[in-house]
């Protein structure tokens, strides 16, 4: 039986990596799946183990920032080069990197989530232009699909500015200890959707660089 082959069969008897072997969707950019790390209600910050696929405690929350909605990744993405340019491009800031880790986004909703390690369907509005030193760290903002709320907000401009304040209070102090006078991380914008899938777009193509000879039949799945 030809490798490829077996793949279908292997989704029977294990669990899916979850930045790995599961879809980004076939309707990406505009509607995305994102696997859920952590939500609100955590005292503790998850975050996925790249080796094993399964969801490790990173650090307990130090400080008193609460996570405002529930947070994770886009799978099958990577922040490397081409996100990196496309910051450059837009910051006029020459020599940044991507993080290289997945593409992180945060989706708005009014429901309560009790736990991460879920996957969600979600429709990216705009992000935010983050640095962490001189690694690009992207957060896409989101809206989940069929949200009472949120599920009609077609980018970040249409939502309230103090929602989006508190957005970015949460991204430029969630790593800040009290005795540090700057914040750890840098905000260099705010973005619409159309940037923000243009992100995305670059994320999965640097995602492809990386490992799309490695992984093979299983990322050409979807």
């Amino acid at each position: 039986m030809a490798p490829e082959a077996s793949w279908p069969a292997l989704d029977l008897f294990f669990a899916s990596h979850p930045w790995h072997g599961v879809a980004i969707g076939p309707d990406a950019p505009r509607q995305v799946t994102v696997y859920v790390e952590i939500v609100p209600s955590d005292t503790v910050k998850y975050e996925l183990d790249k080796d094993s696929g399964l969801l490790k405690v990173d650090r307990p929350q130090l400080y008193s920032n609460v996570c405002p909605s529930p947070y994770g990744f886009v799978p099958r993405t990577l922040c490397s080069a081409r996100v990196a340019a496309l910051a450059e491009a837009k910051t006029s800031r020459p020599g940044l990197v991507g993080d290289d880790d997945p593409l992180d986004i945060l989706v708005l909703t009014e429901k309560d989530f009790t736990h991460g390690n879920i996957l969600v369907q979600a429709l990216p509005i705009g992000g935010l232009g983050m640095l962490d030193g001189s690694e690009v760290d992207d957060k896409i903002v989101a809206v989940m699909v069929k949200d009472a709320v949120y599920g009609g907000v077609q980018d970040i401009a249409h939502l309230p500015t103090l929602l989006v304040d508190r957005l970015k209070h949460y991204f430029l102090t969630y790593k800040q200890a009290p005795s540090e006078a700057q914040p750890a991380c840098e905000l260099t914008r705010v973005y619409g959707r159309e940037e923000a899938f243009e992100v995305i777009r670059r994320s999965q193509a640097d995602y492809l660089d990386r490992f799309g000879e490695t992984l093979g039949p299983l990322v050409a799945k979807g």
